[in-house]
């Protein structure tokens, strides 16, 4: 082999070198990140007492309806929900007002059972735990005394409800 020969196949071996170091691959890796907090979203609700007849039927029967709202939380997450007295408390007393400058009051309560006997308020509260993200149905159930001495008209309350997780 001549040194030309040589020089040649000297720039072929090169010219091979050169391409297969392009043709390597290396590797790496992407990681990917999220992070989801625990967050739980209250719907509003009501409870329609529909009509109350202090003189009539609800003389001596009380009132009965029940209303529902829902709760949704991220999965996983433990929650309590408490229902407030309402803007128109007499010290624990729930009282729905006629409104006006001289307002009536009709006193009525909530509860967490259907039989009436546990207060929904801040001290007994509905709890859970989210299975998933889906909402949950709380219902309510509320009752208006008999024989409340109120004059005719409309009623009505706000009481805030308030989801801790």
């Amino acid at each position: 082999m001549n040194r030309r020969e040589r020089i040649a196949a000297a720039a072929i071996a090169a010219a091979a070198l050169l391409v297969l170091r392009f043709a390597q691959a290396a590797t790496g890796s992407l990681i990917s990140t999220a992070t989801i907090g625990k967050v739980c979203v209250l719907t509003a609700g009501a409870v329609a007492f529909g009509n109350y007849d202090p003189v009539g039927v609800n003389s001596s029967t009380a009132l009965d309806q029940s209303g529902s709202f829902t709760v949704a939380c991220t999965k996983n997450t433990s929650y309590t929900v408490s229902l407030g007295t309402g803007l128109h408390a007499a010290g624990s007393t729930r009282q729905m007002s006629s409104g006006g400058s001289t307002p009536d009051y009709l006193a009525y309560e909530l509860y967490l059972d259907a039989a009436r006997t546990t207060v929904w308020n801040s001290t007994n509260m509905a709890s859970g735990t989210a299975a998933n993200i889906s909402p949950v149905t709380l219902t309510v159930y509320g009752r208006i005394a008999p024989h409340q001495n109120v004059g005719a008209g409309s009623y009505t309350d706000t009481v805030f409800s308030t989801v801790n997780f």
